[in-house]
């Protein structure tokens, strides 16, 4: 294990559905039960219709926030008409964090095989602040937490993670 201390990120979690409410936002509960068990801080939680301009300000707004480090939104990252997640979240990217995709769909394939085909989660970062949009089923935000951001979100993981970078994101919006 490494010599470095635990290092908790302040993450708020997104469900992006037309259906869900706290009362049934099962995918959102899951991640806010693995963030926490980790030693993170919920920092915010919202659940928003499927609708892209709505999405996005709430990215924005999260983004704009100092007290956020991590925003993780789950649901709309599937292909039908309705699933604007995706799109949303690009509105809002400054850099694509490309291989999560990749990561997420190898992880997923050791799970449902082909169909991680139709998933397309992503990640990303705006304003110094981590975005990631999850597929909506609890099973894919396990796998998405417990393969993935557990890892690349814990400071002490080696031989890199998103935390030790975290202070660099946005040097290029500081004045020279």
């Amino acid at each position: 294990m490494s010599e470095r201390e635990f290092l908790p990120c302040r993450i708020a979690v997104l469900t992006v559905s037309d259906t869900r409410t706290e009362a049934d936002d099962q995918s959102g509960n899951t991640l806010v039960e693995r963030l926490g068990a980790a030693g993170h801080v919920l920092a915010d939680r919202a659940i928003l219709p499927d609708d892209r301009a709505a999405v996005a300000a709430r990215l924005r707004e999260w983004c704009a926030d100092t007290a956020i480090d991590v925003v993780i939104s789950t649901g709309g990252t599937g292909l039908t008409g309705r699933d604007v997640s995706v799109e949303a979240h690009r509105d809002v990217y400054e850099k694509e964090i490309d291989a999560f995709a990749t990561m997420f769909t190898l992880v997923s394939m050791q799970k449902i095989g082909t169909s991680a085909v139709q998933s397309r989660a992503c990640g990303g970062v705006a304003g110094g602040t981590y975005l990631f949009a999850l597929p909506g089923s609890p099973s894919a935000c396990r796998d998405a937490w417990d393969e993935i951001l557990v890892h690349q979100l814990d400071y002490r993981h080696r031989p890199c993670n998103f935390v030790e970078i975290m202070p660099r994101l946005d040097e290029h919006l500081r004045r020279k």
